[in-house]
């Protein structure tokens, strides 16, 4: 039976088609792009290692991000998984750990994830094995407010903590302070994004959370 053209049937019909059309255009497309995604969250995630280590920054040609990766930094197994590591050791919340020799001196790095205003923040944290003082720290991944709580991907303020002391309890205070980075690396404290102090509440969290996992790693090896 030949539908007409202004029939409710034709229309759901010809819904239907168009839809099964377009999944299996972006199914395609999926798959065929899915190599090169793979290898730019590689890529992001090794350069952020890198970045937190000191071994790299924005002139490094991206050409030798992999062989400084694979020749600077040693993967380490972590025995349990983010969630169960929050749920049962919450020290142990990182979903990967790494070391690298720096000038004959050992230090520890951590990938975390953890809650965000809007969504999960991903950082990578690198310290002392007795995280006394950070070395660097990334944001890998974060979906805050643009032009607020986004900020805290950009370089003023993950410089802040380069060099930063951590204070007795293990925490590093991110504060409202003048908006353009405190520079002291002995004050244990960063300043807050202006007008995010939310993400920057979640990031005090987030920093304090790697800090401890550093260290209950670095006390184990």
């Amino acid at each position: 039976m030949k539908l007409k053209k202004d029939s409710i049937g034709y229309v759901v019909v010809f819904t239907f088609i168009v839809c099964v059309a377009f999944v299996l255009l972006l199914s395609v497309a999926n798959q065929v792009t899915l190599p090169q995604v793979k290898a730019n969250q590689n890529y992001a995630s090794h350069y952020a290692v890198l970045a937190a280590f000191r071994l790299a920054d924005s002139s490094t040609p991206k050409s030798e991000i992999e062989e400084l990766y694979a020749s600077k930094v040693k993967e380490l197994p972590v025995e349990t998984s983010a969630a169960d590591a929050a749920a049962t050791r919450p020290a142990l919340a990182a979903s990967a750990a790494y070391s690298a020799d720096i000038d004959g001196v050992s230090f520890l790095a951590v990938r975390i994830t953890n809650p965000g205003l809007w969504g999960p923040i991903t950082a990578i944290l690198a310290a002392d094995p007795a995280a006394e003082r950070i070395l660097g720290f990334e944001v890998l991944e974060q979906q805050e407010t643009p032009g607020l709580g986004g900020r805290i991907g950009e370089a003023w303020f993950t410089e802040q903590f380069r060099g930063e002391k951590v204070n007795s309890d293990g925490r590093v205070i991110v504060a409202q302070g003048t908006g353009k980075g405190d520079l002291n690396p002995e004050n244990s404290r960063v300043d807050a994004v202006t007008g995010a102090s939310r993400t920057s509440d979640f990031v005090q969290i987030l920093v304090a959370k790697a800090l401890a996992a550093v260290k209950e790693i670095g006390g184990s090896i």
